[in-house]
């Protein structure tokens, strides 16, 4: 059995309390943790939870011979999430996730998530059966438990690109604990850094209250690697006096395009 920091649910403290068929009931320490980019407090780690608790659900009705991808996650959160988590930080967000329809080639799954009574956000994951040849990994892999030391970058493997380019870019540094059962970068991890550029691009020069994530909705084109090119990239594409839409990119080696997201702010 892999020790919990050698996990990417280890790595990011997720702790799963139920895991059935028909939910699964996780959480994830959010209090204290910052946007490597602005400083400013964050709630990308709402995105690695919804990754696991609903992509947990969707696996879980695999038949036999079949494995999960996500394919798309969509994160409804609340704007003062961040200044509700702050008022107890040391509190985990806690997400309640079910099965949502029929499973076919796809399936959905929803979740809410809350923090001391409070809900925060919604959000769904939709995930494609593909057929495998054997077993794979354990899923999840391996232990959890309490939040390793680090900054949420450290943690993420992530670093602030020089400037120089348009936009807001973090480099993601290889880490094979990083690594899902199919050996690319956990979809959690990835949408969290899309949330981090998105909203930084948002928030870049901008004097007074900073605009808050609202809503982010991820699609997932193709495997994304890390390595010496890997990257995520965040650009504004309408900002106002209190409301704004960005988008962000997960671009692999040779350039390759494999995630895309939109995320929307208010102040």
């Amino acid at each position: 059995m892999s020790h919990p920091l050698n996990t990417p649910l280890g790595r990011f403290g997720i702790v799963t309390s139920e895991d059935a068929p028909d939910a699964c009931v996780a959480s994830i320490p959010v209090g204290g943790m910052v946007n490597p980019l602005t400083n400013a407090p964050t709630i990308a780690p709402l995105a690695m939870l919804v990754d696991h608790a609903c992509g947990l659900v969707n696996h879980r009705r695999r038949a036999a011979g079949e494995w999960t991808v996500s394919s798309e996650l969509s994160l409804e959160a609340d704007p003062d999430a961040a200044e509700i988590v702050a008022g107890a930080p040391d509190v985990p967000v806690v997400a309640t996730a079910r099965p949502f329809g029929n499973k076919t080639d796809v399936a959905l799954a929803s979740c809410e998530l809350g923090h001391r009574g409070t809900v925060l956000a919604t959000a769904t994951v939709r995930s494609f059966y593909i057929h495998t040849p054997g077993d794979l990994a354990p899923f999840p892999d391996g232990p959890t438990g309490p939040l390793p030391p680090g900054t949420l970058a450290d943690r993420m493997a992530v670093r602030v690109a020089e400037s120089g380019g348009a936009g807001q870019v973090l480099l993601q540094d290889e880490d094979p604990v990083l690594n899902n059962s199919i050996g690319i970068v956990h979809g959690g991890v990835s949408a969290m850094a899309l949330e981090l550029v998105a909203s930084a691009a948002l928030n870049a020069d901008r004097p007074g209250q900073p605009l808050r994530t609202s809503s982010l909705h991820v699609n997932f084109l193709r495997p994304f690697h890390s390595g010496a090119e890997s990257r995520y990239t965040g650009t504004c594409l309408r900002v106002g006096r209190s409301t704004g839409v960005g988008e962000a990119q997960a671009i692999g080696p040779g350039g390759a395009l494999a995630i895309i997201a939109r995320l929307t702010a208010y102040r």
